[in-house]
């Protein structure tokens, strides 16, 4: 799999650049900035981004990924941040197609994670933090969809916007993967995702999930 990565840290650039090569990655370009990212897009199958980088150091990375969607739309892109900040986390997601990661920095360390995420993303599916989803728990609004989940259902629904399959979060919560299924879909019902809305309903609930 052939990876750009754009990160202005020269030591995070380069430590990611030979994680990524040491785990069987093709490491193709590892730039400090949006243009250069941009430039080598048509190379890559998946890119590894900051959301900060210059000039301004606010959204270029976002704005990047944004463009890079643009052109090469549901192109994998993992976003990496310093700080949980879900404003970008939703406008990340605001597209529903999937094949997108916002994880914080810290997640690098761990590397069988943050390895597993970057497969998880460049397959088609969406990861995001634990910590941004533990801060989003205690930020909903009295009029939230997601507050008439139950505890359970809400527990399932945090798992599946860290991007897990049905298969982990059973495994995780040490129950069916038919009980599992269940939560999904009164999760789907709860949120008015109804069968025929377009577009993949497990994205469409962590947008919901991410809604503020």
């Amino acid at each position: 799999m052939r990876i750009v990565i754009a990160e202005d840290d020269t030591l995070l650039r380069e430590g990611l650049a030979l994680l990524l090569r040491s785990e069987g990655f093709d490491v193709i370009a590892a730039v400090d900035n949006g243009e250069d990212f941009l430039a080598r897009l048509d190379e890559a199958d998946a890119a590894v981004l900051d959301v900060r980088m210059p000039p301004t150091f606010t959204s270029e990375g976002l704005k990047a990924a944004a463009e890079a969607r643009r052109r090469r739309p549901g192109f994998p892109v993992l976003v990496l941040s310093a700080y949980v900040e879900d404003r970008y986390a939703g406008e990340l997601l605001a597209d529903g197609a999937g094949a997108l990661g916002y994880l914080l920095k810290e997640r690098v360390g761990k590397v069988a994670s943050f390895v597993d995420a970057l497969h998880r993303v460049s397959a088609g599916g969406t990861v995001m933090d634990p910590e941004v989803i533990s801060q989003l728990m205690s930020r909903r609004r009295a009029d939230d969809p997601v507050r008439a989940l139950t505890p359970r259902e809400r527990e399932v629904l945090g798992l599946m916007a860290e991007g897990l399959d049905n298969a982990s979060i059973a495994g995780r919560l040490f129950v069916t993967e038919t009980a599992v299924s269940k939560h999904i879909g009164n999760i789907f019902a709860k949120l008015g995702l109804a069968a025929s809305d377009s577009g993949h309903r497990r994205v469409l609930a962590v947008l919901a999930y991410l809604r503020s």
